[in-house]
């Protein structure tokens, strides 16, 4: 066995291609919103073109970090990452669509739940490593993941941001899983999340009151509220369904033009069904599975446990978002925000998403492989 030089290929060149797609796919979904919005077609091109280029420069950067920078600094990034999230519920906060999730600064949004993803990774990654010997026990394997896991489902809760909160409860489950913890201690915690999780589906349902409550029902049948909560679910499987097996052509689409609101964003992927067919839905869903394979990959051959849990944790978001938005946009799933990982509009969750994508190239080169 031997440690590689070289950075993981085929992991660097699906994340050019998706995000290559997803600027081709922000511009075209877009176009018609960002006129009557915005006085400006491109005006979300422009700015993915922005991010990109952060996204590339931050790609870089930590591609060429090492990697044990994370653990060093773990517990201040989460320290900073809560601060954020304190911040961004007070007046400091910017509120859009009756959601308080942005701080504006400069002229630019940032999203801190997106950053608490990349925050609790690595500080779990770093507790749990530092815990190793000690991990089965609950007081150093679950609790410390518990209370800090707690705070921050807590304070993504209150933006409001139900969805995103439970992203990142699922990523430490997986996280405390490959790391070892007891496994009676963690089949108790994830018997208590699936019963509290049913528990609260089934109140929101019963109360039949809120927007979570609408969109559960409109999941169930979506044609009881077509106007407002089962507008979106309708008018995605219509673009997805008329999109055939080559698509209508890029720029062609029909449900951009009001139909599938703001559709640069969590239901992006209903405009490539409709825009460049199953083919082309296929193609971009190869390119994750190729992501996520090489993403496991490195993980199985991480030189140590902190580098192995960050890597599980990079890939595991990444794969749980696309499970959900395309879950979502094929009506598999209830209505969620959540975003599509590289593609979807959005910033703060490309510049990260790009980051951590770095992070990996970087334990890809320590990793050890056969041969001699």
């Amino acid at each position: 066995m031997k440690p590689k030089k070289g950075i993981d290929i085929p992991l660097l060149t699906s994340t050019i291609l998706l995000v290559i797609i997803g600027i081709i796919m922000v511009f075209s979904s877009s176009y018609s919103y960002a006129l009557i919005n915005n006085g400006d077609g491109a005006h979300y091109l422009k700015r993915v073109l922005m991010w990109s280029l952060l996204g590339s420069g931050a790609l870089t950067f930590c591609c060429l970090c090492p990697y044990r920078i994370w653990a060093r600094f773990s517990n201040l990034i989460m320290m900073g990452s809560l601060i954020l999230l304190v911040l961004v519920l007070t007046p400091v906060g910017k509120e859009v669509n009756y959601a308080q999730r942005w701080i504006e600064v400069g002229g630019i949004n940032i999203m801190p739940s997106e950053i608490a993803k990349a925050a609790i990774i690595f500080y779990m990654a770093a507790t749990m490593e530092k815990n190793k010997h000690s991990i089965k026990t609950f007081r150093d394997g679950c609790l410390p993941h518990l209370l800090i896991g707690g705070i921050v489902f807590a304070l993504v809760y209150q933006q409001p941001d139900f969805s995103t909160g439970l992203i990142i409860l699922c990523i430490m489950m997986i996280m405390l899983f490959v790391g070892g913890v007891n496994m009676i201690h963690f089949t108790g915690l994830f018997a208590t999340a699936v019963g509290g999780a049913a528990a609260l589906f089934i109140y929101i349902f019963m109360s039949g009151q809120g927007y979570k409550a609408r969109r559960l029902i409109a999941y169930l049948d979506p044609w009881a509220d077509p106007l407002d909560a089962g507008l979106q679910t309708i008018q995605s499987l219509l673009a997805i369904g008329s999109g055939g097996v080559l698509g209508r052509g890029i720029g062609r689409s029909i449900q951009k033009h009001l139909y599938l609101p703001e559709p640069q964003n969590d239901f992006i992927f209903a405009i490539i069904g409709e825009e460049v067919g199953f083919m082309g839905a296929t193609m971009v869903l190869l390119l994750f599975s190729l992501f996520i394979w090489r993403g496991a990959c490195i993980a199985m051959n991480a030189p140590d446990l902190f580098s192995c849990l960050t890597a599980t944790g990079i890939t595991s978001v990444v794969a749980v978002q696309v499970i959900v938005n395309v879950g979502v946009a094929t009506s598999l799933l209830p209505v969620t925000g959540i975003p599509l990982p590289f593609i979807s509009y959005g910033g703060s969750a490309l510049l990260v998403f790009m980051a951590c994508t770095g992070v990996l190239l970087n334990i890809s080169r320590y990793c050890w492989v056969q041969g001699g």
